[in-house]
């Protein structure tokens, strides 16, 4: 179901945060309490306590670790009130035994989540929730919006702070599960007053057909060609779209899709970056996207990440 309105805006009416109480869920709470404030929508604090990593000192062990849960949800919960973070918003916390993304899915089937919000470590951490494998498992699985937080995203939300919105960066390959998130961009951007950024990063230079090797004239002039064919289409997609309160921006790049886009969004320093995943049928699969990998995306951003799955 869309949660696009005919205004224009995203509607959220319910977000997630998925805690494991570590500094980057901190980070990504920050978010999540800012998103919540803004849209008026209740906030569930999700905790998943998984039994396995007590089963070896048996079930003594495992209702100690549950009570510590809870105790550290309750200090989190004060704390929170306390700072005023709270106010005004609904809000509850959830503590659930079990893997991480069955008890998670389970949750968001039983009271309609709109938003997940979670932290990542990045590729080399060693978190206690929320490791990269987990965290790429919701981004592809879960049937709501999800903003992953990063190791290198800013410490507070630029949502609800006073400084300006700097820009949002679409990154898209052309393929229908990318194009499917372009709404959301464009509603986001307009909602929070930023200008959108529409990226399209081409790997390599095509051979044409019965060419070995092409002179280094000939890949400046296809590589004109491709750039100027890309920037048209991403005109026309922006064209057939509600239009943006901000006049939007193309750009065409040339290199590693991965790599070229971190290095836009820095350049940039983009506040959010927005990009569109097929589910993957099995656990581990890679993405549609033949030109990148969504973790590395997600671990590398300067910024929060905005997955939309098809």
């Amino acid at each position: 179901m869309s949660l696009v309105a005919a205004t224009g805006d995203i509607v959220l009416k319910s977000v997630l945060i998925a805690t494991d109480f570590s500094e980057a869920s901190e980070k990504a709470l920050r978010h999540a309490l800012a998103i919540a404030r803004h849209y008026g929508a209740k906030l569930s604090l999700f905790h998943v306590l998984s039994p396995q990593a007590f089963s070896l000192v048996g079930p003594d062990a495992v209702h100690a670790a549950a009570e510590a849960v809870g105790r550290d949800a309750r200090r989190l919960e004060d704390g929170l009130v306390q700072s005023g973070a709270l106010a005004g918003i609904s809000h509850e916390i959830i503590i659930r035994q079990g893997e991480v993304w069955e008890e998670l899915e389970q949750a968001v089937e039983q009271e309609p989540v709109d938003m997940i919000v979670l932290g990542t470590h990045g590729r080399r951490g060693l978190g206690r929730l929320l490791l990269g494998s987990v965290a790429e498992t919701v981004f592809r699985q879960a049937e709501c919006l999800v903003l992953t937080v990063g190791p290198c995203s800013l410490r507070d939300s630029p949502v609800g702070s006073a400084r300006a919105i700097q820009p949002f960066l679409f990154a898209t390959d052309f393929s229908a599960s990318s194009l499917h998130a372009l709404p959301y961009a464009i509603s986001a951007a307009n909602h929070f007053g930023a200008k959108l950024v529409l990226l399209h990063v081409i790997p390599a230079v095509p051979m044409p057909p019965g060419v070995r090797k092409l002179s280094p004239e000939d890949v400046i002039q296809v590589r004109e060609k491709l750039r100027l064919a890309s920037l048209q289409r991403l005109e026309e997609l922006v064209r057939q779209m509600p239009p943006l309160k901000l006049k939007a921006e193309f750009l065409v790049e040339f290199g590693p899709p991965t790599e070229t886009i971190l290095q836009v969004a820095e350049h940039l320093q983009t506040d959010a970056i927005v990009l569109g995943l097929k589910r993957a049928a099995h656990i581990g699969t890679s993405s549609h996207m033949p030109w990148a990998s969504a973790y590395e995306i997600v671990s590398g951003a300067c910024c929060a990440v905005l997955t939309v799955r098809n």
